[in-house]
């Protein structure tokens, strides 16, 4: 177990994305004095504010949980709670089956309560083999199942083909095939161990939520951009003396009898704890001699690449349907996986220039590499090919732009909870210090935070919060990813 008190001396953050940010911002409220080191050029990670034909627009992650009280609570604390904005609209499509059709609505990521819910977006043999669960025998979960084994299991693959895997694509831009249920939807794991139908599993699901009363919005969004998250932190965490150091790529960790030997390209630098709040190649890289067991589990996780296209319209030119944009189910067999039509979702890039609309398209999912092989311009083509084809859009763009966010999210395959106790364990047996990140718990912003904050009680002796996260995830729904 970590030292108890070590994270009120010197702490080296390794990594600048909201994970790290969150964590330097957490350990100087203990009384620590921190310096974080970035590889990179900029903070933020996956969170990354731009522009488009002169509207500011988000680059990365475009919203946040905020059913979780971590990111929201985090703006405010760094200046942000005038700036908190819901979207515009709640409602969205799902593009299947040739048509643009109405997102369904009482679902638990995509699985129904009733098979009336999912109506227009299924066959009719489809739905009535939904109604065939409740005579199903018992499926059982284990210690893990595929998110879509399972429910193909006791639905049918159509529910898990035309709205389970494109909500779990927009997540982890994965395939529910081999996504963890009890890492990705814990909810549903939990009630499933329990229930002998799935759909009454859901249903008690959505009763409870209902008890709770859960009120507000589902997801915030910030006036600027999330991008501006990280920025803020970085703004407040400087304010109050940390050193964030960027281009400072970090080459090793020696832990000796009195701490930490940090090696970075031209010094070492000194530390009482470290937070490593890298992704999981680089974590494993840097644990290797320290940890060798953690290092060996971190070089097991795997990555989906993908890209973000930013289109910009004048407005007289892009009549758009209503709603916030559209999923894809790959099983349509389309190029594109979403659409958000980002000035209809948020009010303030409408309010950003009301003569300009701007639209964001993703491409790529986990194992589709040749997609991401085109350049700029080829991922263009197919993005307005793919709008031209479910909204009618035709118009020729005023300006785009491509991100590419090559490995930029974590997959959970089954049993990713089981690893991450495993490297929790390891990481544990040496005092000062902790891991961080999209990797662990979660990959929505809210999730990272999470890990952060436990990262830092880790390094004064408290396991309570990161064993808490292991056995039960923080939900990320559509939250984006940051180390």
């Amino acid at each position: 177990m970590s030292t108890t008190g070590t994270s009120t001396g010197h702490v080296v953050v390794i990594g600048a994305g909201i994970a790290g940010l969150a964590a330097a911002h957490r350990l100087l409220e203990r009384g620590a004095r921190v310096t974080v080191l970035e590889a990179s050029d900029r903070v933020g990670g996956k969170l990354l504010p731009g522009e488009v034909a002169g509207v500011r627009v988000d680059l990365g992650a475009e919203s946040m949980l905020a059913r979780r009280p971590e990111a929201v609570a985090l703006a405010r604390e760094v200046g942000l709670a005038d700036r908190l904005q819901p979207p515009a609209t709640a409602t969205a499509s799902i593009w299947t089956r040739g048509a643009l059709r109405p997102m369904p609505k009482g679902h638990v990521m995509g699985v129904p309560g009733t098979a009336s819910a999912l109506t227009g977006v299924l066959s009719d043999e489809g739905l009535a083999r939904i109604d065939r669960d409740a005579d199903l025998p018992r499926t059982e979960v284990g210690d893990d199942v595929a998110v879509g084994e399972y429910v193909a299991a006791r639905l049918g693959r159509e529910v898990v083909d035309r709205l389970v895997e494109p909500l779990l694509g927009g997540v982890y831009a994965g395939d529910a095939y081999r996504i963890s249920m009890r890492s990705a939807v814990p909810q549903l794991f939990q009630a499933a161990q329990t229930h002998d139908s799935l759909t009454e599993a859901v249903r008690e699901i959505q009763a409870k939520a209902a008890a709770n009363q859960q009120t507000g919005p589902v997801f915030m969004g910030i006036a600027g951009g999330v991008g501006q998250l990280p920025l803020a932190v970085a703004e407040s965490v400087r304010a109050r003396g940390c050193e964030i150091r960027l281009n400072s790529p970090v080459r090793g960790l020696r832990h000796t009898g009195d701490g930490w030997e940090v090696l970075v390209d031209d010094h070492v630098e000194q530390a009482d704890a470290v937070v490593v709040a890298a992704p999981a190649r680089d974590a494993a890289h840097l644990l290797s001699e320290e940890s060798p067991g953690a290092a060996a589990e971190l070089r097991t996780v795997e990555y989906a690449s993908m890209a973000l296209v930013t289109l910009a319209y004048r407005r007289g030119d892009a009549a758009l349907p209503e709603g916030s944009g559209f999923l894809v189910p790959p099983v349509d067999g389309r190029t594109i996986k979403a659409s958000t039509f980002a000035s209809q979702k948020w009010g303030w890039i409408a309010d950003e220039d009301p003569d300009v609309i701007v639209l964001r398209t993703s491409v790529g999912r986990y194992g589709e590499t040749e997609i991401l092989r085109r350049d700029d311009a080829g991922l263009v083509d197919v993005s307005r090919y793919d709008l031209k084809a479910a909204t009618g859009l035709d118009a020729t763009p005023l300006e785009t732009r491509v991100t590419r966010w090559t490995d930029g999210l974590p997959q959970y395959p089954v049993g990713h909870h089981a690893r991450v106790a495993r490297i929790r364990e390891h990481v544990a047996k040496i005092p000062g210090l902790a891991v961080c990140g999209a990797v662990y718990d979660g990959v929505g912003i809210p999730a990272c935070i999470a890990s952060a904050y436990a990262a830092v009680d880790q390094l004064d002796g408290d396991l309570r919060a990161v064993q808490e996260l292991t056995a039960n995830p923080v939900q990320s729904l559509h939250g984006g990813a940051g180390e």
